[in-house]
């Protein structure tokens, strides 16, 4: 196997299980087992669990650039890529029950223990923060009120998902999905006459 193929398989298997076990209950040995290596071999790649973690977090961010990128692409109406966004929390139900939101998941276990990574991990409700500021924009709001929404929006996807992992409740999630739809439907200025 290619050096880049084995590093790119311990990166995407560590961020599974990170996401699954957590980042202090996964080992070097949970990582090179799936992937099929030797600790010598895994350690030509990564030296250490936080060189690993460093690794996640870019992959992490680079998929959601690409994602947020796709979406802004793939629709010309701001609410309708919004919409995306709150579609995740169906689209991707099954593990949000299981483990919660991946993000708020590493966050949260990275603040626990006060990890120096917590910043460059939060950095990617970053990248959903000012993603929804800039689509909320589109849809006629002043910065602050983009802003504003933008963070309301964050705020509850992370609730619902954080319930969703407590109750595994599937009919709560498509309540709530629905409720944001009404709520982001309500969002919309009138456009102003010619």
């Amino acid at each position: 196997m290619p050096e880049k193929t084995t590093r790119e398989l311990i990166v995407a298997t560590a961020d599974r299980l990170f996401y699954e076990s957590g980042f202090d209950h996964t080992s070097f040995a949970d990582i090179a087992g799936p992937v099929g290596i030797s600790r010598g071999n895994f350690y030509y790649h990564f030296k250490t669990k936080d060189e690993i973690l460093d690794a996640v977090i870019e992959r992490r961010l680079a998929n959601t650039a690409a994602m947020l990128a796709a979406w802004a692409e793939g629709d010309q109406d701001p609410a309708a890529r919004i919409r995306s966004f709150i579609d995740m929390l169906i689209a991707n139900r099954t593990k949000i029950m299981a483990y919660g939101c991946p993000v708020g998941t590493l966050c949260n276990d990275l603040a626990k223990l006060q990890h120096l990574a917590l910043p460059r991990a939060g950095e990617i409700f970053t990248l959903f923060r000012d993603w929804l500021r800039r689509e909320f924009a589109r849809l006629g709001h002043a910065a602050e009120k983009a802003d504003t929404l933008a963070m309301e929006l964050l705020a509850r996807s992370q609730g619902v998902a954080t319930l969703a992992s407590a109750f595994r409740d599937e009919a709560f999630i498509r309540r709530e999905v629905a409720q944001m739809h009404a709520w982001l439907d309500a969002q919309r200025l009138p456009r102003p006459s010619a």
